[in-house]
C-alpha cells in the first residue's frame, strides 16, 4: 500500500509533469542536432561527389557513389539480420526479468492481506508445501527413457 501511496503522491506533486517536460525538451534538442548533422553529412557527400567528378568525370563519379551507397545499404541490412538473434534473446531475458519482478511485487503486496485473513497462513503454506513436494518428487524420479541399467554391448 505504501508503494501505491508514493506513486500517487509523485503524480500529485508534479514530479511526473516536470519529468515529461524535461524529456520533451531533450527530444526537441536532439531532433534539431540530428537534423543539422544530416545536413552536414549531405554537404560532405556533395563535396566528395564534386571532387570525384573533377577527377574521374561525372558519369564515373555518379556510378561509383551509387554502387557505394548500395553496398553500404546491403551491409547495414546484413548486420541487422545477423544481430536479430541476439536482440531477441535480450528481449526474452528482459521480459523474463520483468515478469519475475511483477510476480515478486504481487506476492509481497498480497502477503499482509493473506496473513491477516482466517486461513491466511494455510493459504500460503499449502501451495508452498505442494511446490516443495513436487520438486522433491521430480528430483527423485528418473525420466521415462532412463532405466538406470546399461544395455549389454
Amino acid at each position: 500500500m505504501g508503494t501505491l501511496t508514493s506513486l500517487i503522491a509523485g503524480l500529485a506533486s508534479g514530479e511526473t509533469a516536470a519529468a515529461i517536460r524535461r524529456a520533451r525538451v531533450a527530444a526537441i534538442v536532439y531532433l534539431l542536432a540530428g537534423t543539422a548533422a544530416l545536413c552536414g553529412v549531405g554537404f560532405l557527400v556533395g563535396a566528395a561527389f564534386i571532387a570525384a567528378s573533377y577527377r574521374y568525370g561525372s558519369m564515373h563519379a555518379a556510378l561509383g557513389f551509387g554502387v557505394g551507397f548500395l553496398v553500404l545499404s546491403g551491409l547495414v541490412l546484413l548486420v541487422y539480420k545477423l544481430s536479430a538473434g541476439s536482440r531477441e534473446a535480450e528481449r526474452s531475458k528482459r521480459r523474463k526479468a520483468d515478469m519475475t519482478a511483477i510476480v515478486v511485487t504481487t506476492a509481497l503486496t498480497l502477503l499482509p492481506t493473506l496473513l491477516r485473513g482466517k486461513g491466511g497462513l494455510g493459504a500460503l503454506l499449502a501451495p508452498a508445501l505442494a511446490a516443495a513436494a513436487y520438486a522433491i518428487y521430480k528430483e527423485n524420479t528418473k525420466p521415462d527413457g532412463d532405466s538406470g541399467s546399461k544395455k549389454p554391448e
